[in-house]
């Protein structure tokens, strides 16, 4: 028996999930947020108990550091030595990875000089990758890539209509996100569903504070939401999705700002449900508001509806048709007023909930028995599919 930690490095977070293995038994979870504010937190969940901590991380290397300790500390594990592999989600691989690899100081460098696709995420990814490497030495390291199950996609769907030169030089074109998420459901989906996936078309909807809509026919994605960068697709929690370009040079001459990379910034990290509600980004607290009657957050939560039932629509085209849509992540999982304000909007493409089933903590079928386009609810496990990855390279 071994122990593999699945790694999943944010600008300002690091999860991690700790697995005996082949057994796939979770050992212990964590995550690490706030990293490099005064007050950090670190939380460790293992055998039944909950340990939380309050204390100054300044970055990724140091929080590493403490998790690692941490596991010592709370004789989670006795010696370093036992954890034998390590995998690291990273949002972006380019064109260059189309496949999970070993972590070599070359792949290290190319994931942080793809940093541009992925400006909030590539450079985390990075030092978790070199922090963990530094000790354990001796362990598998593992890059497991968000864009790689979107290599399928088709030149129709990742190519933008612009120049060929900026996609021959620059590789400018579509590359998706979740890719981990999407394929874990899709494959959960075909189970439920008691069909091979090689026979199934599905609309998988990976919905958190970050969001992305996949097309997947035969089990492989044919055209996703997010695109150049994780900025584009759907609203999401602080991003604002598809816009027009021209707005970009707009807010800049009207505002006198002067660097673009400020106005992008903007679009990532103040814009979306935080940027309309002008409260929170967080879906809980927005339909808390609209309850209540703010009329900032009811038009957050239809614009956020909005812009999914738009792709799906989209999808359900591109596709010619679906077999199930699967909704999944933080808001996919837990918000059943998100679900059914989605799909009592789409009943004209036989869409239809089940509103008995359509419950917190649902999992599985939750559309009615005549749909015929099922609805389900599947939670995600990035962690396991990262884990299994780092297992095929030991």
């Amino acid at each position: 028996m071994s122990k593999t930690i699945a790694i999943n490095a944010g600008s300002s977070s690091l999860k991690w999930q700790l697995y005996e293995m082949p057994e796939e038994t979770v050992i212990a979870k964590g995550l690490i947020e706030r990293i490099g504010l005064p007050e950090s937190v670190s939380t460790v969940s293992f055998a039944g108990d909950k340990q939380v901590v309050t204390k100054a991380i300044h970055n990724h290397t140091e929080a590493v550091s403490i998790l690692m300790n941490d596991l010592k500390a709370l004789k989670i594990i006795e010696h370093f030595s036992e954890i034998t592999g390590t995998g690291h989600r990273v949002v972006a691989g380019g064109e260059l990875f189309n496949s999970s690899v070993l972590i070599t100081d070359e792949v290290a460098k190319q994931i942080e000089e793809l940093s541009d696709l992925a400006p909030l995420h590539n450079p985390a990814n990075v030092s978790g990758i070199h922090a963990f490497r530094a000790l354990l030495p001796n362990a598998t390291h593992v890059a497991v890539f968000d864009t790689a199950f979107h290599s399928t996609m088709p030149p129709v769907a990742f190519r933008y209509p612009v120049p060929n030169a900026y996609y021959d030089q620059y590789a400018v074109r579509k590359y998706g996100a979740h890719g981990t998420s999407h394929m874990y459901v899709a494959q959960k989906a075909a189970d439920y569903l008691g069909k091979p996936l090689d026979d199934l078309k599905l609309i998988t909807a990976h919905i958190g504070n970050g969001g992305s809509l996949t097309a997947i026919a035969g089990g492989k994605s044919i055209d996703t939401s997010m695109g150049f960068t994780p900025l584009a697709g759907i609203m999401m929690g602080t991003r604002t999705g598809e816009l027009d370009a021209s707005i970009i040079p707009y807010i800049m001459a009207k505002t006198g700002i002067t660097d673009v990379s400020e106005v992008i910034d903007i679009f990532n990290k103040k814009s979306g449900l935080a940027g309309i509600s002008e409260l929170s980004s967080d879906m809980r607290d927005i339909i808390k508001s609209r309850d209540a009657g703010d009329e900032k957050a009811a038009l957050a939560f239809d614009m956020f509806v909005d812009r999914i039932q738009k792709y799906i629509g989209q999808y359900l085209a591109v596709l010619n048709g679906a077999d199930a849509i699967v909704f999944t992540a933080g808001i996919g999982e837990n918000s059943f007023e998100v679900r059914k304000a989605i799909i009592d909007g789409l009943s004209w493409f036989g869409l239809d909930i089940d509103d008995s089933k359509n419950v917190v903590g649902a999992d599985g079928i939750i559309s009615t028995p005549n749909a015929k386009v099922k609805v389900l609810v599947i939670p995600t496990d990035e962690e396991l599919v990262i884990t299994r990855d780092v297992e095929k390279f030991k």
